[in-house]
């Protein structure tokens, strides 16, 4: 078995791949995204960060998120989010002691330049489309794409002819 080691920078921008326990699809259910969302608004009054971008599908999500300077703890973060929507969401699973919403793990990256961000959060809007959930990016309520179309930063047509060339070989499953 390998040894995963986390990268821990305060201020740093990081990508998050998070997976639902054996891939269920907890959030297809409308109710079910709102609560993951008053767990973010909770976890983020408390211990701020900032959603770069993100990504909500029925079995996991991904994002990027800005830590703020002198703060490195996005796996404290994490702990917390899971844990507010397991307590709401969750049945007890067959894991002892816990409810089996989520994944015990989740991957993270350390973003480490423009170009690196850019990437991301092009996988991140494009992940709908990647796992056939939707035609374009634009067609996917559970994104924030329409927040960088608004910014500027995509048109609405963006990759509706497919997938981009600089994400073709990111693989962030």
């Amino acid at each position: 078995m390998s040894e995963y080691r986390r990268i821990f920078v305060p201020g740093g921008h990081y990508f998050f791949t998070v997976v639902t326990y054996l891939r269920r699809p907890v959030f297809s259910e409308f109710a079910n995204v709102e609560v993951l969302r008053a767990a973010f608004k909770q976890v983020m009054a408390a211990k701020p960060f900032e959603i770069e971008a993100i990504v909500i599908l029925p079995d996991h999500l991904h994002c990027l998120w800005r830590l703020p300077l002198g703060d490195a703890d996005f796996s404290g973060r994490w702990r917390e989010i899971k844990k507010y929507v397991s307590k709401r969401i969750g049945g007890e699973g067959k894991r002892t002691g816990e409810r089996d919403v989520w994944q015990r793990r989740f991957w993270d990256h350390l973003i480490r330049d423009e170009e690196d961000w850019r990437r991301h959060v092009d996988y991140v809007h494009f992940n709908p489309v990647k796992h056939g959930l939707a035609t374009a990016p634009s067609d996917w309520p559970y994104s924030s794409f329409r927040k960088f179309v608004a910014a500027g930063l995509y048109d609405a047509g963006w990759a509706s002819g497919g997938l981009p060339d600089n994400i073709k070989d990111l693989h962030c499953e």
